[in-house]
């Protein structure tokens, strides 16, 4: 894992044309270039290349890859994986050969498909009648107890009745109930008609239920039926399984081809292209195209020092094991290129305020638990579409699980008991004013607790900003910016002057005069940085802004500045109160379910609360801490050093992602 995003080379080539393909799948092989389009780059020798149309629309390509996914997906076939071996299946490419098989096996299934779906319509109107049942919404429903002129009739009668849904049970005692919907009358009462229904005089008191037994039976024989056919769908797909894995490879792989080649440039005898390549595989991917090429190429190397750090795609190595947390990243933005990686300090970050929120040894084992069983179900059932509980929260629970154990050890909490000696303070005894004395006897305590913690992380975020800023080289920012060495400075004084008014008890403020020289100067500062920015931007474009507009500029940006460092470092500080409210909101369910459960004088009733109020706790409050964890990352830690405006670097290869248009 790296602290820093990975340096970049840009690599431009020319290969003689004879070569292009061998080239191409030489470079889907490494699958670590990030290919440019050539014509992004503003040169009139450029504009004179030419584009080649590709023998095969993506379009064509793509939609048959799809098709065969879907195909497989409904075969219960996992989707292959690509060898280095399978990259010369692109000349294997018919696409009309492929699209005729494909018709062939879909025709073969559709009249199973077809079966399905009027099975899928019978369910439906099933759970419909159901429903009405249970609910007693008669208003809708019509129902007739009678019996037929003829008994042989009742199996033709049964078959008209669940043409259009209905349900015919028999009561036991000679009659026989139907049960349609209303907006049905008029059909029905031709089947009457028919069949010579003749209406009971007397309905039996437990006719709903008669008729609820019956639609259950009907429902569950319903989906033996759709089951046969899903099996039944699977066996066919199956036989065809190599089949289609080949035809998938080779789609895949001739669509990446396709793709690759789109950022190609051609003249008459040469083709030209380029990208981006980390620098630690520059020698690697120069060597591949010189033995694709056979020597028959020129490749030029163009560092980044000598390109627009903005234009530079970002290449971020985390260990695999912290993807939960690089995904948290990546929602919220790309790194810009050369900065540092947030990935293993929103980890720290992240947990940390998971555990102080939801500290319990026995609920994180909860989590701990869940986790494990979903990460072994996705396992075993790779096709499984993402629950409740997703593949990424399974994920995540990996390491919340662990981190809320060991604040349970530090708390002294176990399923909201204080089983054992807390290793740090008992986190239920302080917030039920139940300690006296010691180091963590109140809730202000804890409050103050997670205020220091808040001003630690901020502290984190602003040094992690000078780093980005310093290697960036915009030391102007670094200087001046609210989130630069001038706001640390007012940020580190302000809390120095806030602590020690609390400690005098709100009576008096530091006598230091070095503290408000020093928030003179830096306000001083702030005052310089417009006519300093000023004299820079001429400097760079050669145009001089008028004094004026200068000394108008400066002094509206120092208000709103200065407005700027003392609230929104201000809010930004006491927003880590919310991370004490969750921890003391917790502690708090879990002493009323308590109480509530000692109310009842049963054990095996107060066994039952407290099962249930642990579950309401851990759904309830889990979700919660999960939430403003996130939520003080995104907003109070990632804004004093990541902007998020990077350019994601996407490679394209065999094991690439990418979905293409």
């Amino acid at each position: 894992m790296s602290l820093f995003t990975q340096k970049m080379k840009m690599l431009t080539a020319v290969v003689l044309d004879g070569y292009t393909d061998a080239v191409v799948k030489a470079l889907l092989e490494e699958g670590v270039m990030d290919f440019v389009h050539l014509s992004d780059f503003q040169n009139e020798q450029v504009r004179k290349l030419s584009n080649r149309s590709p023998e095969v629309p993506f379009a064509a390509i793509s939609d048959l890859r799809v098709r065969c996914e879907n195909l497989m997906r409904q075969g219960g076939i996992n989707i292959p994986s690509i060898e280095k071996n399978d990259v010369d299946r692109v000349n294997e490419l018919n696409v009309d050969e492929i699209r005729k098989y494909l018709d062939r096996l879909s025709s073969s299934l559709s009249s199973l498909r077809d079966g399905q779906k009027e099975i899928n319509q019978k369910l439906l109107s099933c759970d419909e009648l159901i429903n009405y049942i249970r609910e007693k919404k008669m208003d809708y429903l019509d129902l007739r107890v009678g019996t037929l002129a003829s008994a042989d009739k009742k199996a033709d009668f049964m078959t008209r009745l669940s043409s259009f849904g209905g349900i015919l049970a028999d009561d036991g005692k000679g009659n026989l109930i139907s049960l349609t919907l209303r907006r049905d009358s008029s059909r029905v009462d031709d089947a009457f008609d028919k069949f010579g229904w003749t209406e009971s005089a007397k309905e039996p008191k437990d006719c709903l239920e008669i008729v609820l037994k019956e639609a259950l039976a009907r429902k569950a024989e319903i989906e033996k039926q759709n089951a046969g056919i899903v099996s039944q769908v699977e066996a066919r797909i199956q036989e065809k399984q190599s089949e289609l894995e080949r035809i998938w490879i080779t789609l895949r792989v001739s669509e990446l081809s396709e793709h690759v080649e789109s950022f190609f440039s051609y003249t008459r005898n040469t083709t030209l292209f380029s990208g981006w390549v980390p620098s630690s595989k520059a020698e690697s991917v120069e060597a591949t195209i010189y033995e694709a090429a056979r020597g028959k190429c020129i490749i030029e190397w163009t560092e980044d020092t000598e390109v627009d750090r903005s234009k530079i795609p970002t290449s971020v190595s985390s260990a695999s094991v912290l993807a939960p947390f690089e995904k948290m990243v990546k929602n919220y933005g790309t790194p810009e290129y050369g900065s540092i990686n947030p990935t293993p300090f929103t980890t720290i970050a992240y947990i940390i305020m998971f555990m102080l929120m939801f500290a319990d040894v026995g609920q994180g084992l909860i989590l701990l638990l869940i986790g494990i069983i979903g990460k072994a179900y996705y396992k075993k059932n790779p096709l499984a579409k993402d629950g409740m509980i997703s593949r990424y929260l399974c994920s995540l629970l990996m390491f919340l699980g662990p981190a809320s154990m060991f604040g349970g050890l530090l708390f002294g909490s176990y399923f909201g008991y204080s089983l054992f000696p807390a290793i740090w303070f008992n986190y239920h005894a302080v917030v039920n004013g139940h300690v006296e004395g010691g180091l963590v006897s109140s809730v202000y305590d804890i409050l103050g607790i997670t205020i220091k913690f808040g001003i630690a992380v901020i502290f984190t975020g602003l040094v992690l900003n000078w780093i980005n800023l310093f290697r960036k080289k915009r030391y102007l920012e670094l200087v001046f910016d609210k989130n630069g060495l001038v706001g640390g400075v007012i940020y580190a004084l302000g809390i120095f002057a806030c602590y020690y008014f609390v400690d005098s008890g709100y009576k008096s403020f530091p006598p230091y005069p070095w503290l408000y020289a020093g928030i003179g100067i830096a306000l001083v500062m702030i005052i310089i940085k417009g006519p300093v920015y000023a004299a820079h931007n001429a400097k760079l474009s050669g145009h001089k802004e008028g004094v004026g507009k200068i000394i108008v500029d400066t002094i509206m940006d120092f208000f709103v500045e200065v407005l700027e460092i003392f609230s929104g470092f201000l809010s930004n500080t006491l927003s880590f109160m919310r991370v004490a409210g969750l921890g003391i909101a917790h502690v708090s369910l879990m002493t009323a379910f308590q109480d509530m459960a000692d109310m009842t004088g049963n054990i095996a009733a107060e066994i039952i609360i407290m099962i249930l109020g642990n579950v309401i706790v851990i759904a309830i409050e889990g979700l919660s801490a999960g939430i403003q964890s996130l939520r003080l990352n995104y907003y109070e830690f990632f804004t004093k050093y990541f902007t998020g405006h990077g350019v994601a670097y996407e490679p394209v290869g065999l094991k690439s992602r990418i979905v293409i248009d």
